[in-house]
């Protein structure tokens, strides 16, 4: 059974209270939910990770090498300045797939580049949380 890692950046754990109009009405755990349960239906065991702090985004990212498959992450904030996260998303040997709920090329101009990009397979943009549902089967085809 493939294993897919979704990494949530800072504040994704506030979706649903945050910036609804941007961010949508679904909680983290509405979404991770769902990816669980389209995961089981394709035979992958999906495995949800959260956090505020660049370092342990790394960490779970270098750990990740050798244990999943491939890796689904939405580095919010993050992806727009982290040298950190770009490095350890290269040493990663599977699949990755970039997630933004929101459209970030329509943003504000701070917003409109991400540096981990570089490092990825693909990317949804724009399309809400659907964006992860999208982003996990664009992963089952490639594994």
């Amino acid at each position: 059974m493939a294993q897919i890692l979704v990494i949530h950046g800072p504040n994704l754990n506030l979706l649903g209270e945050r910036e609804p109009s941007i961010y949508g009405e679904q909680s983290l755990e509405d979404v991770n939910r769902v990816l669980m349960e389209d995961g089981a239906k394709h035979d992958m065991k999906v495995h949800c990770f959260q956090s505020n702090h660049e370092g342990d985004i790394v960490d779970r990212i270098q750990a990740a090498r050798g244990q999943y498959d491939a890796i689904i992450i939405n580095a919010g904030a993050l992806s727009h300045y982290s040298i950190a996260i770009l490095d350890a998303l290269r040493s990663f040997p599977g699949p990755i797939i970039e997630v933004h709920i929101s459209n970030i090329f329509t943003r504000e101009s701070y917003r409109r580049h991400s540096l981990i990009s570089e490092a990825v397979t693909g990317g949804i943009f724009g399309l809400g949380t659907q964006g992860y549902r999208l982003a996990l089967l664009a992963a089952v085809e490639m594994l």
